[in-house]
């Protein structure tokens, strides 16, 4: 991947000179050596990841940078800063939120081992004096991490195999029988993923790639080729997750990427792993669309660069072929997710999520609820979903119940309500009510249908929510304007059109038999600069909306 290779280094050259203008080189501050990020706070962590691509610039014998004098200098204060945030422990902090952290320092390692290896393996003997110098350091950080990473500790299933991960291949190099025991319990607990090819966290948008890379280096730090088979699985699931605008479908997340727009960069290397390993060919193709997804829409390309060094068989590879997304319609079970493409746009829907139905035509992104109050319910989230013969049913039962006063002989001793065991109290159950979403695409028009019915309550006000993003302009046959972002509209009947310079989502039939006062218990709060259309009704109520799609008549 020659042209890959090309345009990584120019732009590890790009991120580096962007670097330059945060790091601290007064050499009387006391953070000498550090970088600041986009939130001017100074630690270590960033630092290293700024530092490695420091190095990895400067060990290229293609960069501009190539041994550069004032470059070192730059790598030594990162370094240097480094060295010094390194607690006794051998931990690092992660200052805005973990301390002594074992999986962050983990992280840091990481970053720090494919420059390991390519000064050792690939470099060897012939390290220049100043590459000899760095690579020492880097070894001497690496040696104090691991016996700080065998104290242990974490909080999110990624960080364990974080940790895991890292202290084998501490132990492949130190032969520490500590590291290997203790890795060896945080395996015992299993891989998280599923037969769909997906982690607990469900994080497309960062953890997905970040559990692929801790199975790549148990592969290689114990030889078993078993675990990358969880990041084929993964990367072939991950194919279904791309929206029209090249971004990652990320709803589905339980972590801080959920909803965030992000981009598959950071997918390049397991891509090309595993599709140089395993003859895969798109995920050769996928490599090849992830560097135009980057050319076009002008993003940092991979921060890699040292995986060419350090696999210089990379560059003479060659694929032809981008990844071109085709159509698919998949169900992944174990996840609760249906992902579907139909030539330009994609809708998804969720079980037990209240966002259940997203759609996304490239430039307008679209997003469903159906809400209220019923007792302590306030959204709809299916509690199954199945596939039908013409698409998807979800379905929720929603339990009405009522506390009943203590008995007589189980009273409680105390009258502190909040010291109760109120859990222990008899209920008198019911009403319930019951909620059925059916989705499938239409047969006459370019869209889908959803079809939503309340049961078993009648006269309780109910709306759909629908949240987007992209549209500048909306009109029915009541009102014309353009989009600012955060408006609130109530339709009451006829179509809805939401449009842009290129697209156009029809909405309808709206119905509006009452006035949805927002925020009064209301369900979850829509996206940061997202506008909501409300169609509003009392259960029971068994209305079909259509979505359509269409290009604007410019």
């Amino acid at each position: 991947m020659k042209n890959h290779y090309e345009f990584i280094l120019k732009d590890t050259q790009e991120l580096v000179y962007e670097s330059m203008c945060t790091q601290i080189m007064d050499e009387k501050d006391e953070n000498f050596g550090a970088f600041m990020d986009r939130d001017r706070i100074l630690d270590a962590k960033y630092t290293i990841y700024r530092t490695a691509s420091m190095i990895s610039l400067y060990c290229c014998k293609d960069s501009e940078l190539f041994r550069d004098e004032k470059l070192f200098k730059r790598i030594m204060a990162g370094l240097g800063f480094a060295e010094k945030m390194q607690l006794d422990s051998g931990l690092y902090d992660y200052v805005t939120c973990n301390f002594s952290s074992a999986p962050d320092t983990a992280f840091c390692i990481k970053k720090l081992m494919p420059i390991f290896f390519f000064l050792r393996d690939v470099c060897g003997d012939k390290r220049t004096d100043k590459e000899d110098e760095i690579y020492k350091i880097i070894e001497g950080i690496i040696r104090k991490a691991a016996r700080g990473i065998i104290t242990g500790g974490f909080h999110t299933p990624n960080h364990r195999w974080a940790i895991a991960s890292t202290l084998m291949e501490c132990y492949k190099i130190y032969g520490d029988e500590d590291m290997k025991l203790c890795a060896e319990r945080y395996l015992a607990e299993g891989i998280d993923c599923n037969e769909d090819g997906e982690y607990a966290e469900k994080s497309a948008g960062n953890y997905n790639r970040v559990n692929n890379d801790a199975m790549i280096t148990l592969a290689e730090a114990t030889g078993d080729k078993s675990y990358e088979e969880y990041v084929i699985r993964n990367l072939r699931m991950m194919l279904h997750y791309w929206e029209p605008d090249d971004s990652v479908f990320t709803a589905n997340s339980t972590r801080f990427d959920k909803d965030r727009l992000m981009y598959p960069t950071d997918y390049y290397t397991e891509y090309m792993l595993m599709a140089q390993r395993y003859d895969i060919p798109e995920f050769f193709e996928m490599c090849n669309y992830i560097i135009d997804v980057c050319k076009r829409r002008n993003l940092h390309g991979p921060d890699c660069l040292i995986y060419f060094m350090w696999y210089p068989e990379w560059i003479n590879t060659e694929h032809e072929g981008i990844y071109n997304n085709p159509d698919y319609h998949v169900f992944y079970q174990n996840s609760g997710i249906s992902r579907n493409r139909t030539g330009r746009y994609t809708y998804t829907v969720m079980k037990g999520k209240s966002n259940f139905l997203y759609f996304h035509n490239g430039t307008i992104k679209l997003e469903m609820k159906v809400a209220g109050s019923f007792c302590e319910h306030r959204a709809f989230k299916g509690e199954t979903m199945e596939e039908t013969e013409n698409g998807l049913h979800l379905h929720q039962t929603m339990h009405g119940w009522y506390y009943l006063p203590w008995s007589i002989d189980k009273k409680p001793a105390t009258n502190d309500w909040w010291q109760m065991e109120n859990d222990k109290r008899d209920k008198k159950m019911g009403p319930d009510m019951d909620i059925d979403v059916w989705v499938q695409e239409s047969k006459e028009c370019d869209g889908i249908d959803v079809r939503v019915k309340t049961s078993g309550v009648d006269g309780a006000p109910w709306r759909i929510e629908m949240s987007f993003t992209g549209a500048d302009f909306l009109e029915n046959s009541h009102m014309a304007t353009n989009l600012k972002g955060n408006e609130t509209i109530i339709a009451k009947d006829g179509e809805i059109q939401l449009s842009n310079s290129r697209d156009t989502l029809i909405i309808g039939p709206a119905f509006g038999t009452h006035r949805f006062m927002e925020g009064k218990e209301d369900s979850e709060g829509t996206n940061a600069g997202s506008s909501t259309i409300y169609f509003t009704d009392y259960t029971g109520f068994d209305h079909t909306i259509t979505i359509r799609n269409m290009r604007s008549q410019i």
